[in-house]
């Protein structure tokens, strides 16, 4: 097991130029997969200068190499974009700062991979969308994303998570521990198990449409949640999207769905009561046309026509991973009682038979919004 990475602090504090005398350095922020550092410096010329200091986790990304290539690619770009367009490229995009020799992240005396950010100071991170003009400003700031990296040659990327978003492998993956059924717990889950069965055919429409040039690969955050976009303190517009760990070559629509599986119902992950799971059909509203007044016409009609299906595959494919992780035994979301996984399951398939059945809602809606 790896040492605490506060033994490294030392040693890594070391290994960067912060321009100034460190003062301190103490864990920061509520993420659950790296060490996360703010490090203090007293500068001359302000009273303090703050930096985000990350270790990086290696069990979940053991190609730190590649990981930071496609962060660095994709930083590097948003910034030359956003000073083209006459904004503010310390504010509105992450910089990667390299440590002192040069390369594109520290590797400590353990083995573990580290880098740095500058702090984008007076913003703010909220980790629930607790009014529909939150949730429009995240939809702005993911859009913009698309946007501005338009351009970015999305298959130059690395798969930092390889199937991250394959819905076909996620079923087939389903099918295997159902067959395996090694804990004993697929003769409670029948009915989940038949509800993914019965959409295998849905699985592969997205995945399908890329094969068949109708929709492009872009370059995808993967991870759309409130919480990665950091937000003006004083206009609480969307100005900065975060944690790029999981920036892949993928489908925009993914991006949508994902926040809307998330965002656009007011009931808990693990919710047993399922008549509180709904989908917010206003909420979907809100979030399209701000998601697409962001985008500012940069989706393909076939991609705007498609984000239905970005919510449903998304809240599916979800939905599968949480039922499959239950058949193995819980191996890979955390829990905190018996049967959430089956519990979180559950809500999403709800969320998928709402999204069914206001399917044509939901077009129209985004015919709306174009």
């Amino acid at each position: 097991m790896s040492k605490k990475a506060e033994e490294y602090l030392g040693e890594v504090l070391q290994a960067f130029d912060f321009g100034a005398p460190v003062v301190g350095a103490v864990r920061y922020g509520q993420g659950h997969i790296n060490d996360t550092f703010v490090v203090h410096t007293q500068p001359e010329d302000v009273c303090c200068r703050r930096f985000i200091l990350q270790r990086i986790s290696s069990a979940a990304f053991r190609r730190p190499d590649q990981l930071m290539e496609n962060i660095i690619g994709v930083t590097e770009y948003l910034g030359r974009e956003i000073e083209k367009n006459g904004g503010d490229r310390d504010r509105e995009a992450m910089r990667v700062i390299r440590p002192k020799n040069g390369s594109d992240f520290y590797t400590d005396s353990g083995g573990s991979a580290w880098r740095l950010y500058p702090f984008v100071e007076d913003t703010v991170c909220c980790q629930m969308a607790e009014t529909p003009e939150l949730f429009a400003a995240s939809g702005r700031a993911f859009g913009r994303f698309q946007r501005l990296l338009q351009g970015y040659p999305a298959h130059t990327l690395y798969e930092t998570i390889p199937h991250f978003h394959d819905t076909e492998d996620r079923l087939k993956q389903l099918k295997a521990a159902v067959a395996a059924d090694s804990m004993g717990r697929a003769a409670e889950c029948q009915e989940e198990i038949r509800f993914m069965l019965d959409r295998e055919a849905d699985c592969s429409v997205a995945l399908q449409a890329l094969r068949d040039g109708k929709l492009p690969l872009r370059v995808t955050h993967n991870d759309t949640k409130l919480n990665n976009v950091l937000m003006d303190k004083d206009t609480g517009e969307g100005i900065c999207i975060i944690d790029l760990d999981t920036v892949m070559p993928g489908l925009s629509i993914n991006d949508f769905g994902d926040s809307i599986r998330f965002g656009a119902n007011h009931s808990a992950e693990d919710e047993t009561d399922l008549s509180k799971v709904n989908l917010d059909l206003h909420l979907f509203e809100v979030y399209a046309k701000a998601f697409l007044e962001g985008a500012s016409g940069t989706l393909t009609q076939q991609e705007t026509d498609f984000l239905p299906w970005g919510a449903k595959l998304m809240t599916l494919e979800c939905g599968i991973r949480f039922l499959t992780d239950y058949l193995a035994g819980d191996q890979y979301f955390h829990i905190s009682r018996e049967r959430q996984n089956l519990d979180r399951c559950r809500t999403q398939c709800k969320l998928v038979s709402d999204m069914e059945a206001h399917w044509e809602e939901m077009e129209a809606i985004v015919r709306r919004c174009q």
